[in-house]
């Protein structure tokens, strides 16, 4: 039996009914790694040797037992920027080449409680910053679909392990849509929880008011699933709000007839990919044809997202990374003759191209008499969006939209324009902006290449995006996982 092709709930079953093993899965998850010749370069670090050594204890608790975790022998792949104890964890930076924490994050910590199984540590954008994976200082991440093209940034490589067959299923992050965009590029779901329901304890930081980590899967099911494995209050996360995690798989039947979604005119129009356009509409006639009310309406200051978004988030990545200066840990270069030489060789070296680029933007935003002009202004337009949501909201159970403006574009093609690049995120920042959670889920393809459709709901309204994103993908019938 190929386990590498079956959903996390699938597999449940499977232990349930004792006609698998969690160390078959396992070895069989590792032998679709090892087997696969692609060069999709989907982790940076892999532990068969834990995994293996874990699956062996749970087959005797499936054994003796009939009490299972709710993730019980389900191989996971977590994103290189969460904390695993003794685990290297290095945000695919040469400055934390070397890095191995002494303490699991909170979601890990949630994951080991749930019996799950560890595949590895995915590759990702530089300290999460990207929208392609080529950011990586170890190489980019390859889509499964086409391997000319990039996965999506900048949880590229839980993205394409989960749509591979490298894992069943993922956790990423999501700054500005690193978790919806690559699940829309490779075809599989991914959500941005509201912001401060999942715990970021143990994540390594770029933007602490946007940083959210959520699940990744093939299914709608199974990212239900993992959400209330991963959810919940945390007393170490400052951030952290309190309201406790439901049985979100066991809400998703509920009827969806009736509620009232919102279409975005800025984001559905201009800047999207024509055929993408023509896939998610087609994608839209169907929740109509389930019941759904569907509406065309505006955020009228969205069009400022992106340009708000790319002074917030820079700045504060200046700030978190500001710690990674060759004297605590990480990376030093030993080679210069005083400590302000140090410093400036240790990041020059240490850090990528484009974490480079955003520390400056964000170090000039911050800086003495510009503060006011730029990161100041842009909190302002954040407020105005945000109300703009509000406004949305008060009259639409949930708004909906493409996912990105294109399909997987090729490596290379816009690695040299940033501007470009940046405008791959344009239906999926504004969501960080204000908050809210977001799911994208496969719709269709365009040219052979997945589309994804994103829904928006309001704070903590997770039960209802997932409901709406199950009855879709139901209607839709899709649930790929690539040869």
């Amino acid at each position: 039996m190929r386990f590498y092709e079956l959903t996390a709930l699938q597999l449940l079953d499977l232990y349930k009914k004792r006609e698998a093993k969690p160390s078959e899965v396992i070895e069989s998850i590792f032998e679709r790694i090892y087997e696969d010749d692609r060069g999709l370069k989907c982790y940076l670090t892999l532990t068969p040797e834990r995994a293996l050594a874990d699956a062996k204890i749970l087959d005797l608790k499936l054994k003796n037992s009939d009490e299972f975790g709710v993730l019980f022998g389900i191989p996971t792949a977590v994103k290189d920027l969460i904390s695993t104890r003794g685990i290297r964890t290095t945000c695919a930076s040469k400055i934390l080449e070397n890095y191995v924490p002494v303490f699991d994050a909170t979601v890990v910590k949630k994951l080991v409680e749930s019996d799950f199984l560890m595949v590895g540590k995915t590759n990702m954008d530089e300290f999460a910053m990207g929208s392609s994976n080529e950011n990586s200082a170890y190489g980019p991440v390859k889509n499964p679909w086409d391997i000319t093209r990039v996965p999506g940034g900048s949880s590229g490589g839980s993205a394409a392990a989960v749509a591979a067959g490298h894992a069943t299923v993922a956790l990423g992050s999501d700054t500005g849509g690193s978790i919806r965009q690559p699940a829309s590029f490779c075809g599989i779901v991914g959500l941005k929880p509201t912001y401060g329901f999942v715990s970021r304890y143990g994540l390594v930081a770029f933007a602490s008011s946007l940083d959210q980590i959520g699940p990744m899967t093939r299914t709608v099911e199974d990212c239900a699933l993992l959400l209330s494995v991963i959810s919940g209050h945390d007393l170490l996360d400052s951030t952290s709000i309190k309201r406790e995690s439901v049985d979100y798989l066991g809400s998703l039947r509920r009827d969806v007839k009736g509620i009232k979604v919102g279409v975005p005119k800025e984001l559905s129009g201009e800047g999207i990919d024509g055929q993408v356009l023509a896939v998610f509409r087609a994608a839209l006639a169907r929740m109509e044809k389930i019941g759904v009310k569907v509406e065309e309406t505006s955020l009228p200051n969205i069009k400022y997202a992106l340009p708000a978004y790319y002074l917030i988030a820079p700045a504060e990545a200046s700030s978190n990374l500001a710690r990674y200066d060759g004297v605590k840990y990480g990376f030093r270069d030993d080679g210069a003759s005083g400590i302000r030489e140090m410093y400036r060789r240790t990041r020059a070296k240490g850090f990528g191209r484009e974490v480079k680029r955003r520390i400056m933007l964000g170090t000039y935003a911050l800086s003495a008499g510009y503060y006011d002009a730029y990161y100041g202004q842009a909190q302002k337009v954040r407020t105005l969006i945000i109300k703009d949501f509000s406004d949305a909201f008060s009259r639409y159970d949930l708004l909906v939209s493409p996912t990105s403006p294109s399909t997987a574009f090729k490596l290379g093609e816009k690695v040299d324009d940033p501007l470009n690049m940046y405008l791959s995120d344009i239906c999926t920042i504004p969501v960080n902006l204000a908050g809210l959670p977001a799911i994208s889920l496969p719709c269709g393809q365009s040219d052979g290449l997945p589309v994804g459709f994103q829904i928006i709901g309001p704070h903590f309204s997770e039960e209802r995006i997932l409901n709406a994103a199950y009855a879709l993908e139901r209607e839709l019938g899709l649930n790929w996982t690539v040869k």
